[in-house]
């Protein structure tokens, strides 16, 4: 980064009022009478309807659009372990994506619990507050085991975005990248370079979409996860199989897809060289990624590529999920976010990256033209139908999969998720 758009971000996070949210009153309050139902005497009645009833908080409260940002500041963006408290920047800017692109309400919550098991219950007692939590910025391996721990516990979606999020976006892109490229993904040699929490996520949602474990390389910072690896933890070790490969390197040789969650240059030219026919590259690492755009295609001029940036063609950014997925879970009051519901997310978003590109979205990125193809096969973030096309299909899955406590809303439109 450099220094003026350091100094740019500080400036906007430090204009008056400091930070990105606020709080803003839903009813009015500028009468007696206004205050008297406010709060006391009349806020005393649906207290006592939701002592009756829980699920009259759905009726009576904010609950059912509030989704709590929680974080322990293990994994802040590519910063690493910088504490809870310096996660607080990140958690107010998902709330941001969250109101503008779903207009669902958040409360940030940074924790400082650097034991697991002591942030699993500090979330817990707070989860009545909530229609949903979204984890954020945790580190691996903890971060599965705080997932499990709380969707058991709890009844309401419980979704760590940085698997689960990037997973759907990943996989939807994905699918779209081989159908150019003329391939299948049972048959794709995947490598993933990166064995946290995006990369064993996305790889097991590709598995649920057809791809063969065997197919798949998983990297780490030691090299291949094979079966003789003896320093495997239990996440890793489901992706260990027998193998001569060793490295990085050895992987990509005739590798038809190249997912990269790692960090920064990871990747030459030579190993994208190396990769079969019509090649798909995904370097992900932000803000810099594993491997340039303008150095891979300059090695392979047949590949498709998508960054985890925005000045980049095919950007895989996780607000073309979590938001619309929170949106759909929300709003009929789904237990919990499944695989169902992902995967039902994953085929809206690339049925909508196969779309003509309406005129608000070419005059949003200042352009004259796109089109499905190599520079453009996954939805761009302000495309306006994102809203039309996942939530309902996330609904209609939660539903069929028996985890909805509300019916198919009145106001989504009646072929909404089911045109995927």
């Amino acid at each position: 980064m450099t220094d003026k758009t350091r100094e740019a971000a500080l400036a906007y996070h430090a204009a008056h009022p400091p930070g990105k949210i606020a709080i803003t009153a839903t009813k009015p309050c500028d009468t007696q009478g206004e205050l008297a139902l406010a709060y006391t005497p009349g806020v005393a009645e649906p207290v006592r309807a939701i002592a009756a009833d829980p699920e009259d908080a759905y009726r009576y409260t904010a609950k059912g659009n509030l989704v709590a940002v929680v974080s322990d500041g293990t994994a802040v963006l590519g910063l690493g372990n910088v504490g809870a408290l310096a996660s607080k920047p990140v958690l107010e800017g998902k709330a941001v994506l969250f109101k503008r692109f779903a207009d669902i309400d958040v409360f940030d919550l940074e924790i400082d619990a650097p034991d697991p098991e002591q942030f699993i219950e500090i979330v817990a007692a707070l989860a009545p507050t909530f229609g949903g939590i979204n984890l954020e910025d945790i580190a691996a391996p903890a971060c599965f085991a705080i997932e499990k721990a709380l969707r058991e516990r709890l009844s309401i979606p419980v979704f760590h975005d940085d698997q689960h999020g990037t997973a759907v976006i990943v996989c939807a892109g994905l699918l779209n990248a081989l159908e150019l490229q003329g391939k299948s993904l049972p048959g794709a040699r995947i490598v993933c370079l990166g064995a946290g929490a995006a990369g064993l996520t996305s790889m097991r949602l590709l598995m649920r979409l057809g791809a063969r474990r065997e197919n798949i390389s998983l990297v780490d910072s030691r090299g291949v996860i094979h079966s003789e690896r003896t320093d495997l933890n239990d996440y890793k070790r489901e992706f260990a199989h027998v193998t001569t490969l060793r490295t990085l390197r050895d992987a990509m040789a005739g590798a038809d897809v190249f997912v990269g969650v790692a960090a920064a240059g990871l990747v030459d030219a030579a190993m994208v060289q190396s990769m079969a026919a019509r090649p798909i590259v995904f370097a992900l690492a932000n803000p810099v990624p594993e491997i340039l755009p303008e150095q891979a295609h300059a090695a392979r001029p047949d590949l498709v590529m998508a960054t985890g940036r925005s000045d980049y063609p095919n950007q895989i950014n996780n607000v073309l999920g979590f938001p619309f997925i929170f949106r759909g879970a929300l709003d009929v009051r789904a237990r919990q976010i499944n695989e169902a519901m992902q995967l039902a997310a994953v085929h809206a978003l690339s049925a909508l990256g196969r779309l003509p590109v309406p005129a608000e979205v070419l005059k949003a990125y200042r352009l004259e033209r796109l089109e499905y193809g190599p520079d453009y096969f996954i939805p761009k973030p302000l495309d306006p139908r994102l809203r039309d096309w996942v939530p309902p299909a996330v609904a209609r899955a939660a539903i069929a999969s028996g985890v909805a406590k509300a019916p198919y809303p009145r106001h989504y439109p009646a072929d909404a998720g089911a045109r995927t």
